[in-house]
This record gives structure tokens, sequence and C-alpha cells, in this order.
């Protein structure tokens, strides 16, 4: 490498540094040849080494340009494919099936980018990224807890949520002011439930938890009245932190069946 890259943080940059926690994301993953590798945020190639040296080749979307310069100057194109492009916008679709996608994700995109991943599901293999801890709980929360909540269900509606291990400040440079987690997302597919229309069900679980406090009578009544909520087995006094994935994915599917 050239000179010191200092980290930008309006692209969230927090490089991971420990050689402990590299060897441990790099065996949970367990990339193989020939197998489709695709790292978002590949930074100062902390991971990007052990993911070529153990796949032969990857591919890797990089934003900040520097970087991007950097990773050139460094890989040949038969190791890399690098994409410079903002992964909240990119078309996963367009590099094939079988994708496994890699990354340490910048907090402050992470919601938008897992749900713009969600659009990906037929060409995803498995997803392995670090976020924040508490993010990461919330992906893999159960009903009727704190951490339950919007993120929860329009994840696991198409994904298995394993929360793998944490990972402190100390690991990063420059140290986050939170625990990180590594987390592994498997598509269910065949297994997902079918939702009718994607926009109404997004519609949906984000006005059940638009106010957490309110009751789904309440929290919903400007997207379906209390019929549709019974049609679909639910008590229109209960709370959406109380009600499973699959209860909205029912209720959604009675209001899109409504609306045709």
């Amino acid at each position: 490498m050239s000179a010191v890259h200092r980290a930008r943080k309006r692209f969230g940059q927090n490089f991971l540094t420990d050689p402990h926690y590299i060897a441990r994301i790099l065996d949970a993953v367990a990339p193989q040849r020939g197998e489709r590798i695709v790292e978002i945020g590949p930074g100062l190639a902390a991971l990007t080494a052990g993911l070529i040296e153990r796949a032969g080749h990857i591919d890797a979307i990089e934003l900040d340009r520097d970087l991007a310069a950097r990773l050139r100057a460094d890989y040949a194109p038969v190791q890399l494919a690098l994409h410079e492009a903002d992964a909240l916008e990119f078309d996963f679709a367009a590099l094939g099936e079988g994708l496994r996608i890699v990354g340490n994700l910048p907090y402050n995109i992470s919601t938008p980018l897992l749900f713009h991943l969600t659009a990906y599901t037929p060409c995803i293999a498995d997803l392995h990224v670090m976020l924040q801890k508490e993010v990461v709980a919330r992906m893999a929360a159960t009903p009727a807890t704190a951490d339950y909540g919007r993120l929860t269900v329009m994840l696991q509606v198409k994904f298995r949520v394993t929360r793998l291990f944490v990972i402190p400040p100390g690991a990063f440079r420059p140290a986050p002011t939170v625990d990180s987690a590594f987390v592994r997302l498997v598509p269910l597919r065949a297994a997902a439930p079918h939702i009718a229309d994607e926009a109404v069900f997004a519609r949906v679980v984000a006005a059940a938890f638009g106010q957490r406090r309110k009751t789904l009578r309440n929290a919903l009544s400007s997207v379906c009245d209390e019929s549709l909520l019974r049609d679909a087995g639910i008590d229109p006094g209960v709370r959406g932190e109380t009600q499973d994935p699959l209860a909205f994915v029912r209720l959604a599917n009675c209001v899109a069946a409504g609306a045709a």
C-alpha cells in the first residue's frame, strides 16, 4: 500500500484490522474455489486478500475512488473484478447466480442496504456481513421482545438469520463507539412464504411498527380495517410486536386481495 488512507466519515469507514477476527470471518465464510464471492466495501483489503487466496477470484464493490485505485494497483483483474459503485444502487443480479456476499457494512447505510439485498434473494447463496451489534439483534429477534420490529419481519420472511459472533471496537481502525456482530443470512427459497404484493407487504409492516405502542387496529387504520385483520387471524387489539412474520404475510396478502 502507498500513503495512509484517512477513514472518511461520510462513507462510514471503520476498517477491520485485527488478524484474529479476520481469520474467524474467513473461516465462517469458508470460500471455495469456483464460488462467486462478492465483497461489499473491501476498503483496505483486510478480508479481500484472504477471500482471493481461498476462492482464487472475487468481485468487489467499492464506492471510494481512492480505495478503488489502491485495489486496482494491488490485485490483477484475474484476482479481483472491481466495480466502482454504490452498493445501495448496485444490480447484484448482473453478477449471476449463487452469489456469496461478504462485507463490513457501513452503519449509516446498513438497514437500507439489507432491504436492497432482499430483492436479490433468487441469485444469492448466502450473506455474511458485519453490522452494529444492535442491528444484528433486531435482525435475529423473536416476537414479543424489545428488539423485534420492522427489520426483523422484512428479513425473516426472506432469510434464515444466524448471529455468529461479536466483534469489539478495538478490532477496527478507527474504533467505532459500539460493538459489531457478524451474521449469516441464508435465503429461505422454497420455504419462504408467498407474498402476493411486495409493496403492500412493506407498507403493512412499516405501518405496524411506525408507532410501536399503538394497537394494530390503530396503527394500520390507513392501510386496512378490522375485518381484514380478523380475516388474517389477528386480534385487532394487539400490538405489532406480538405477531410473527407469517402473520404479517397473511395480513398483507389479505390487503392485496382486497385491493385487487
